[in-house]
């Protein structure tokens, strides 16, 4: 087969990850031109590296989605010039491969007699999901890839197909007016078709989404980069671990830091975290080993003074002889500091020049020198928390999630540690967002977002935010690598930038960084992890468990329903829907035949709170 590809790009910065030159790398042997589309423009270094391996770049203004880009390169491209070509393969930028080879793909599906082809189908869906669409959504190949033969793309019915191809204007359109509509539409004209893995051998209609696994042990090369980034409700009720498809990824010999590299620019980072399962369970033991050639310091400002002997028996946890250096705000300190400290080879207390912005500007400001490239390969950052402000307990409890979840015995620190030795891609180590005694679950951007997000434009950290509860080292103690944290560090920060105690609180610039942190690693190239001992996992399994079973049993019962509830509950009127549920739960039959009363009366309810609203 002498092929043509065209491959469909998108970025909304335009940067090119290195996912994308390692496909098209790995198609040449088995494509002799390549056509690049980019529906938007492209860094200088994006075009760069898509002309090392593509024959032809084309940048275009993104409108009309997928389908107008590849119309308009197939304009470019002129019939001519296309018929010389055995086939043409059609694909884009939302899968990451080959997680398996091509070319036994390539190989059986050139013995297939058939006109086109693709490398997975999605099933009927009936009734149509698209609201107004007669007759179910039929099967049809997906147009992340779609190989089509001479004796169609020189025909008639190809050419009349995208002649009339109108505007696409939303992602509903490009579905039904090309994705669900190709294969019917040239079927209907008389062209054969099939599938390389078939939708039929696989449980579910959707098997590149549902059954990853499945597809990747049969030797499907691909992986769709959505399951990443997806909604979690979706994968928890369809039983889809991300785990299990990074297992098998990495069976492969594809280099996993090609997907991490790109998908923690496109995910919400409590989205990733959920669908991968990001959070390690370590076990604690009395010896630890620090992972070979690790240059690794400790940061620990000490404002209460009276913690120093509980951190230095943590920090003393640390295997490999780090260097530790701890802040404080007077000269008396530091004397008292050196004398319980004693000849301690590596160790230095720095008296600062202010405390405006606590151990955030002591971090930031006052051992900045410490987060320079080059100097240490992993950082961790502690400090003397009492949270005295919410009462004596649960100040306890929250220094006490933090400092054994850092750092509880040698043999879970050496862990901890190497994590980082095992995973290139791993910038950032916290523990998960304290939830006993705090109303921190769902509502922990509290008054900061407004702000971050502010700042995150003005340090051009583009990484999508969380929409409640951010990914974030709440109480702000964390291990990293210091390249996550130059998107950061793009300000040269001052102590004058903090406000004094009377401006300390939510809102002001420590809350808003301890929560932008995540957020810089993301943008650096980085994902984060989340830790807990089995302790601190034991206690906060059962209160999480607790609490949703609460909520729960006061909603529907699956997580997709109760979230619907809820969204209507705030536009229909809590009564109303309580009486519509209720009727459908016990009596289905009347449920479905009052549905066009029901609707009277919800429009009825919105039309009141309107008219009593003013609006």
């Amino acid at each position: 087969m002498r092929r043509i590809a065209i491959y469909l790009f998108h970025d909304r910065v335009g940067r090119v990850d290195d996912y994308v030159p390692y496909k098209l790398r790995s198609l040449r042997p088995f494509v002799e031109e390549i056509f690049v589309v980019s529906n938007g423009p492209l860094t200088p270094e994006g075009r760069a590296t898509l002309e090392e391996v593509a024959d032809t770049v084309w940048a275009r203004e993104n409108v009309g989605f997928d389908v107008w880009g590849y119309k308009e390169a197939l304009e470019l491209i002129g019939p001519e010039h296309l018929a010389t070509f055995d086939e043409l393969i059609l694909l884009n930028y939302t899968f990451f491969g080959p997680i398996h080879p091509w070319g036994p793909v390539l190989e059986r599906m050139d013995r297939e007699q058939v006109d086109f082809w693709g490398l997975t189908a999605h099933g009927e869906v009936d009734p149509n999901p698209h609201p107004g669409q007669d007759g179910p959504l039929p099967e049809h190949l997906q147009s992340h890839w779609l190989a089509v033969r001479r004796p169609m793309f020189t025909s008639l019915e190809w050419q009349q197909y995208w002649s009339t191809m109108p505007m696409i204007t939303s992602y509903e359109q490009s579905v039904l007016l090309h994705e669900a509509r190709f294969t019917a539409h040239f079927a209907a004209k008389g062209f054969r078709w099939t599938t390389a893995f078939p939708t039929e051998d696989y449980p579910s209609i959707h098997p590149i989404f549902d059954n990853t696994v499945l597809m990747l042990e049969d030797g499907c090369p691909i992986i769709k980069r959505r399951l990443f980034f997806h909604d979690p409700w979706y994968l928890e009720q369809m039983a889809i671990i991300g785990r299990r498809v990074m297992e098998h990824v990495e069976t492969t010999g594809y280099p996993p830091a090609l997907i991490w590299r790109n998908i923690v620019r496109s995910a919400e980072p409590r989205s990733l975290y959920t669908n991968m399962s990001l959070l390690s369970v370590l076990p604690d033991g009395p010896e630890g080993r620090a992972p070979q050639g690790l240059r690794i310091c400790l940061v620990a400002h000490v404002f209460y003074e009276d913690l120093l002997p509980e951190m230095v028996t943590r920090m003393e946890m640390v295997p490999g002889d780090p260097d530790v250096v701890i802040t404080t705000d007077t000269d008396a300190k530091r004397e008292r500091f050196l004398e319980v400290l004693g000849d301690r080879p590596g160790w230095e207390v720095r008296v600062l020049e202010s405390n405006r912005g606590r151990e955030t500007s002591a971090f930031l400001v006052g051992c900045r020198d410490l987060l320079e490239p080059g100097r240490y390969d992993l950082v961790g950052k502690l400090h003397s928390k009492k949270s005295a402000q919410d009462g004596f307990m649960p100040g306890q409890l929250f220094k006490h999630h933090m400092f054994d979840n850092l750092l509880s015995s040698p043999g879970y620190v050496g862990a901890l540690l190497d994590l980082f030795a095992q995973d290139e891609t791993l910038g950032m180590v916290f523990p998960p967002v304290v939830n006993i005694s705090y109303p921190t679950i769902g509502h922990s951007w509290f008054t900061n977002r407004e702000n971050a997000r502010a700042l995150a434009d003005e340090l051009g950290i583009a990484a999508p935010f969380d929409a409640s509860t951010p990914v974030a080292p709440y109480g702000g103690m964390f291990w990293c690598r210091p390249q996550a944290l130059a998107p950061l560090l793009r300000r040269d920060w001052r102590y004058e930038d903090f406000p004094d105690e009377s401006g300390w609180g939510d809102g002001g610039l420590a809350h808003v960084i301890e929560r932008l942190y995540a957020y810089s690693a993301a943008e650096a190239g980085f994902h984060t992890r989340m830790v807990l001992n089995h302790d601190w996992a034991e206690i906060n399994y059962a209160f999480l468990e607790y609490k949703l079973q609460l909520v729960a049993s006061r909603l529907p019962a699956r997580p997709l329903e109760q979230m619907n509830y809820l969204t209507n509950v705030t536009t229909e009127g809590p009564l109303l829907l309580h009486l519509k549920n209720e009727v459908d739960r016990r009596y289905p039959r009347l449920g479905r035949g009052a549905r066009p009363a029901y609707r009277i009366a919800r429009g009825a309810a919105r039309a009141a709170r309107t008219l009593r609203s003013g609006r």
